[in-house]
């Protein structure tokens, strides 16, 4: 793969498993200089302890990697958790803890690296949205509340934010075959059945992988594509947009 990221530093948060390791393994592969945050250590790549809920471990984490690489060009947001349930069943500590980390911890970790990412020539942040920000599942009122405002911070960032040439953008993925669903499948009472209609929802009748979320970051991300802002890139196997008749 042509290395021509080289030289750029990016920061990733969730980024030691699932679309988050993905990610970062997309971008060194590219030449980047990869941060992680993460509550957890990545195993192949430069790494901070952070919980994006405690600003001030966001701001640590993110003083502490300029220290080590120099600069911050690229932001992916992408830690966040996930919530079963309709609006009846999950309570307001349910809903204030899952918008904490999945929403107001990208307006944290954003913050903090604002005045680094104007520094550089060739600044991109991308988000982590989902399918759930514009399509309705069931059982998953608050998870989908959470994803349409990161959807809607992206599109009010890329507007507040293009004239510092600092492009914003945000992926949202269908149901993704990361660590996290595979927990959500251990749950049900027959996990074989309970994916094979997770993948039967999807057109492409199958789930998508990490590495496909992972190309879409990168592309957003990538200083080749300096047009490309305030655009939300489904990565969904089109259940967003199709509706197949068998």
């Amino acid at each position: 793969m042509v290395q021509d990221l080289n030289g750029l530093t990016v920061i990733i948060s969730g980024g030691s498993s699932g679309i988050g390791a993905a990610a970062a393994d997309a971008f060194a592969a590219r030449g980047a200089k990869v941060a992680v945050l993460d509550l957890n250590k990545s195993e192949k790549h430069w790494s901070q302890p952070c919980d994006v809920s405690d600003d001030h471990q966001v701001r640590q984490a993110v003083e502490a990697t300029v220290d080590h690489f120099g600069s911050i060009d690229i932001l992916v947001n992408n830690a966040g958790i996930g919530a079963i349930g309709t609006v009846e069943e999950n309570s307001d500590k349910q809903w204030f803890r899952v918008l904490d980390v999945n929403l107001l911890g990208m307006v944290r970790l954003s913050r903090a690296c604002l005045p680094h990412l104007r520094d550089s020539t060739e600044a991109a942040i991308v988000n982590t949205s989902s399918i759930a920000a514009t399509t309705g599942l069931v059982n998953r009122a608050l998870y989908s509340a959470s994803k349409g405002a990161v959807h809607s911070l992206t599109m009010a960032m890329a507007a507040d934010h293009v004239a510092e040439g600092i492009r914003v953008n945000c992926v949202s993925p269908g149901t993704a075959d990361t660590p996290w669903v595979a927990r959500l499948l251990d749950q049900a009472e027959d996990p074989v059945e309970e994916r094979r209609k997770l993948e039967a929802r999807q057109p492409t009748g199958r789930l998508v992988s990490p590495e496909e979320v992972a190309a879409a970051i990168v592309y957003l991300a990538d200083p080749a594509n300096k047009s490309i802002t305030g655009t939300n890139l489904a990565i969904d196997g089109g259940v967003a947009s199709l509706r197949l008749v068998r």
